[in-house]
């Protein structure tokens, strides 16, 4: 079983809906598991003008006890969103081998000959 989608304001997208089994696969190989999230999106404010659509949506991602609430304009920015977090992981890891590659480098490089 997959992520639990809800929404108060007539489903997500279809691209999003798509898209959503790679989300998954990414959070498999972060070791999570997808069957724990719960999405949720709903209007970001009221409705002022009857005939327009909300200009931004409240997405909420519940896990476990937790939860935390984004606001964005549509379904890809929300996906974009928490797919840079499931990332984020790989990158951070990437980011201090680096900077630990360019460290020694540098220290080798002050040495005297």
């Amino acid at each position: 079983m997959g992520i639990l989608l809800q929404s108060t304001v007539g489903g997500f997208s279809a691209d999003f809906i798509a898209r959503l089994p790679m989300l998954e696969q990414a959070m498999i190989a972060q070791g999570l598991e997808p069957s724990d999230f719960i999405f949720s999106k709903d209007r970001a404010v009221p409705a002022s003008i009857p005939f327009i659509g909300p200009l931004f949506y409240e997405y909420t991602v519940f896990v476990d006890d937790a939860h935390f609430t984004v606001t964005e304009p549509n379904d890809a920015r929300f996906l974009e969103f928490i797919q840079a977090r499931i990332a984020a992981p790989d990158e951070r890891a990437a980011v201090v081998k680096a900077s630990g590659l360019l460290a020694r480098l540098k220290s080798w490089m002050n040495q005297p000959i």
